[in-house]
């Protein structure tokens, strides 16, 4: 027995650990994304076995997502910086409303059904994959990106998303980017170093909100946010996030929105069933 769980149990949940957190990473550099997807499913089965009170075990999945993101995130901006010059202006007019999205997504997210989450992660992801899939060089909403005003608001619904969903909002800005003209592979390091940013405050936030709630929280937990889970996940998805976004980079353009649309649609499907 480990932390009060049979040895078989473990050894079930360490190979579940260490094949969501590859998948994560690679994920991570290949699009953009922080993998909150892959890693919220798998933490809510540890958790489960763990005996995490229903009452507040999603919301512990969200916020130590967003913490193992962190590295993730660092390293795949990284390397998509080394790769190409990546548009900084924009992270820099997304810095502020970002911030202020993911706080009020951490307060929401710390008391609304889980239900909600996932019929809003469902319709975004099914309606920027099907652009992603067969959209065409017409869809757009503009040749350049829009004034301050509606930058703006596009980062705070960015920030908000990203924290009720416990990932790094890759999704959502990189259809924003695109549907402006911006070309796919700045869209996807623009995501990445935005997922920095969301991780950060995000796990920050989730940890203050779940402080009331200490006491029902698993060991070596602060808030919402496990730093077992942490320290199990985070340098398996930080170490293959390089390695997706160096297959970003060898791909063409239509080739990467493919799998970019088929991913959002299996991870909407996903969400689909749990709510069926």
């Amino acid at each position: 027995m480990v932390f009060g769980i049979p040895a078989s149990e473990l050894a079930l949940l360490a190979a579940l650990i260490i094949a969501g957190a590859l998948i994560t990473g690679l994920l991570a550099g290949l699009f953009g994304v922080g993998g909150g997807g892959v890693i919220v499913p798998v933490l809510y089965e540890i958790f489960r076995v763990m005996q995490v009170p229903d009452d507040v075990r999603i919301q512990l999945c969200v916020g130590t997502s967003l913490a193992i993101i962190i590295p993730t995130s660092i390293r795949s901006f990284r390397a998509h910086s080394k790769r190409m010059d990546l548009p900084v202006e924009i992270l820099r007019t997304w810095a502020l409303p970002v911030t202020a999205g993911v706080i009020i997504g951490g307060v929401i997210a710390a008391y609304a059904p889980a239900s909600i989450f996932k019929i809003a992660f469902v319709v975004i992801a099914l309606s920027i994959g099907a652009k992603f899939l067969f959209g065409r060089e017409t869809w757009t909403l503009g040749d350049k990106l829009p004034g301050p005003l509606l930058m703006n608001l596009y980062g705070l619904i960015i920030g908000l998303y990203s924290a009720l969903m416990g990932v790094g909002g890759g999704s959502v800005s990189n259809a924003i980017l695109v549907f402006y003209g911006q070309p796919i592979h700045a869209a996807v390091g623009i995501a990445s170093g935005i997922g920095v940013l969301i991780s950060v405050v995000g796990t920050i936030s989730f940890m203050i909100a779940g402080w009331p709630h200490q006491a029902m929280m698993p060991v070596l937990s602060i808030g919402f946010v496990s730093l077992l889970g942490f320290a199990l996940m985070a340098p398996i998805t930080s170490f293959a996030a390089p390695f997706g976004a160096r297959l970003a980079h060898a791909l063409p353009k239509r080739k990467l929105e493919i799998a970019f649309g088929v991913f959002l649609w299996l991870v909407a499907l996903r969400f689909i069933i749990s709510l069926v």
